[in-house]
């Protein structure tokens, strides 16, 4: 099956590599002057779309906010009862959006200033939903610098799925064999992607990056220990258990379907491949298209391509820099692409079985 990768990689690794200095999160001026780059940047700020949206935010913080409360609230007037599933499910989406307000927090689009935006960030993350906000941040950052490269972005290293055909070829254990058929496997194990989140945060509090731990560890241990309390007091055992992972399989679920069409099937790159920033982002990057419902339940990363390049943009104000990145993408004759949200999965889960292929040899 053939991907945007197989036809797009070419034109990704034969552009000129240049040096693009990131500052954080943010579209820091260094670099630009002259650039490419630097010609959009200057028309997306024309248009007004780095301006912070507070009001948004306000509304959509609150609205998140009533949902979690509402949920925790059914859960305890409910009580010892099967219907408790269905709070579960609906507290996995909510904790979904609670995680997409915690990735706005931590790229300061809601606030200019570090210290507030850190400060929400572990209040949302660390202890509305269990996530540690230094390790997402740590991962996030390289992520952001080097999307889809083999060695720098964490998010395509081999661990138990493969990202390409050559890290197939080495793989060795458990990613060998869930290889063969990862593309089948790829939803039934985000099921578990909510519990390795809070796995991997957790064990991230002993990493050398990690700056204040001794906080996080005790915001994230005291979501956990409420958690457990809440459940395990309300509920008899198997119903607390059942509740425990249909909550968390559902917010595994609906996380994974949010990131995974942003680069999965989209040109990988390796070694000293490094197109100039504007290429590196564009080119490893996928949109999904769709109206207003699909920018509140996707968090404005449908527009995965606006989002790599201004990081710090407000997300409702993603849908409009859209037209203007398309539209002179267009001018240079760079590949801009663009799909439904179906056709988007059938893509990333077509990558997926490709690479698989030289482990069903």
């Amino acid at each position: 099956m053939t991907t945007p990768a197989t036809t797009a990689n070419t034109a990704a690794r034969t552009t000129t590599a240049t040096t693009a200095r990131r500052r954080g999160h943010g579209e820091g001026p260094t670099g630009r002057q002259g650039s490419d780059f630097a010609r959009l940047y200057a028309r997306i700020d024309e248009a007004g779309l780095m301006r912070r949206r507070p009001s948004y935010y306000t509304l959509r913080l609150t609205l998140v906010g009533l949902a979690a409360t509402g949920g925790w609230a059914a859960f305890f007037a409910l009580g010892e009862t099967w219907w408790q599933l269905a709070v579960a499910g609906f507290l996995g989406l909510v904790f979904g959006q609670l995680a997409l307000a915690a990735h706005d927090l931590a790229h300061r689009q809601v606030f200019t200033r570090r210290r507030p935006s850190e400060i929400g960030g572990r209040i949302v993350g660390n202890l509305g939903i269990g996530m540690s906000y230094g390790w997402w941040m740590n991962k996030h950052t390289r992520h952001h610098a080097n999307p889809n490269h083999e060695e720098l972005d964490p998010d395509v290293r081999p661990d138990i799925l493969v990202w390409s055909q050559g890290q197939a070829s080495a793989a060795t254990g458990l990613p060998r064999f869930i290889g063969r058929h990862q593309a089948w496997l790829f939803f039934p194990l985000l099921t578990l992607e909510g519990f390795n989140l809070h796995v991997s945060s957790v064990r991230a509090l002993r990493e050398a990056h990690m700056k204040q731990r001794v906080l996080e560890g005790s915001l994230l241990f005291a979501h956990l220990g409420a958690y457990l309390a809440a459940l395990f007091t309300v509920l008899p055992p198997g119903m607390a258990f059942a509740f425990l992972f249909v909550h968390q399989a559902v917010f595994g679920v609906y996380l994974g379907s949010i990131f995974a069409p942003n680069h999965k099937g989209m040109p990988t790159l390796s070694g000293d491949d490094r197109p100039d920033f504007l290429r590196r982002q564009v080119l490893t990057s996928r949109n999904v298209r769709g109206g207003p419902l699909t920018d509140v339940l996707l968090g404005g990363l449908n527009h995965q391509i606006e989002h790599h390049l201004f990081p710090s943009m407000p997300s409702p104000n993603l849908r409009r820099a859209r037209v203007i990145v398309r539209d002179y993408c267009g001018e240079l004759g760079i590949g801009y692409h663009e799909t439904g949200l179906i056709a988007s999965w059938r893509e990333a889960l077509g990558h997926l079985h490709d690479v698989g292929t030289p482990l069903r040899g």
